[in-house]
């Protein structure tokens, strides 16, 4: 069962997937939205870290809830979604924050795992597209939802078509992260007429793994989480379809201009 740790409801409503860890981007995405107005339901497979995280949030007076929710789990989607449905009865932006990154040593295609692979584009790709099907009645029964797909920079690499010359690095995951920005503009496509806008955001190399150490040029999540907001809380007739760090669109990757009346 899904545990809240705010039972007032007020404002915007917004799930963020991937929110279970304190160095995480997820949990700085929450943090900023709540400090927005919204209230933040915190998403993550470990239910007890991520109510701890969403505790910390109301102890700051920031609106926040806690679920458990594993993107690979149709059965856990489903009651995630009833929850929303019946504590909210509407989102107003789902940040698809969860990801898995198996294969980061990796360094070329050809030596891939495929089990990596599998594993990355089962929650990179498929779960991503499993949540926003489910989510989908509770993003129309709000007045502008946002859906915001987080991406990386070695898919603008792939398409440009210099990892070409040296080799993909963590090749499961850019691959998934690749179909994933072809899964942002297609959604886009499809939800036009709805007033739905849907994006991809590259965050940049953030700081949220030491434990790897190799992430010593890295940003904090907290300066990341911002462009990630900026594209959840877009103003009627903004981009859709495209692919943003910080505000700023990658050229490779045109989005268009959404009209809503």
């Amino acid at each position: 069962m899904p545990i809240t740790t705010d039972d007032t409801a007020s404002g915007k409503v917004a799930l963020v997937t991937g929110a279970s860890r304190a160095l995480g981007l997820g949990f700085a995405v929450a943090r900023e939205l709540a400090t927005r107005g919204y209230h933040a339901i915190l998403a993550g497979r470990d239910l007890a870290r991520t109510e701890h995280l969403a505790d910390q949030l109301v102890s700051e007076g920031l609106p926040a809830s806690a679920i458990r929710l594993d993107v690979t789990d149709r059965v856990s989607i489903a009651d995630g979604v009833e929850f929303i449905r019946t504590r909210f009865g509407r989102l107003d932006a789902l940040i698809n924050n969860a990801a898995r990154m198996p294969d980061f040593t990796t360094t070329a295609l050809l030596d891939a795992d495929m089990n990596e692979v599998r594993a990355a584009y089962d929650v990179d790709v498929i779960g991503t597209w499993a949540l926003t099907q489910a989510c989908l009645p509770l993003l129309k029964a709000a007045p502008a939802a946002r859906i915001v797909n987080l991406s990386s920079a070695a898919v603008a690499q792939i398409a440009a078509g210099t990892a070409l010359s040296h080799g993909v690095y963590s090749p499961g995951y850019s691959m998934a992260k690749y179909a994933l920005d072809a899964l942002t503009a297609s959604l886009a496509a499809e939800l036009r007429d709805t007033g739905i806008l849907v994006n991809a955001v590259d965050p940049g190399e953030v700081a949220t793994h030491p434990e790897r150490g190799d992430e010593a040029t890295a940003r904090p999540a907290a300066e990341s989480a911002p462009g990630i907001v900026w594209a959840a809380t877009l103003p009627i007739g903004g981009p859709t379809g495209g692919l943003f760090r910080d505000g700023q669109p990658f050229q490779w990757v045109s989005a268009t201009t959404h009209s809503e009346s």
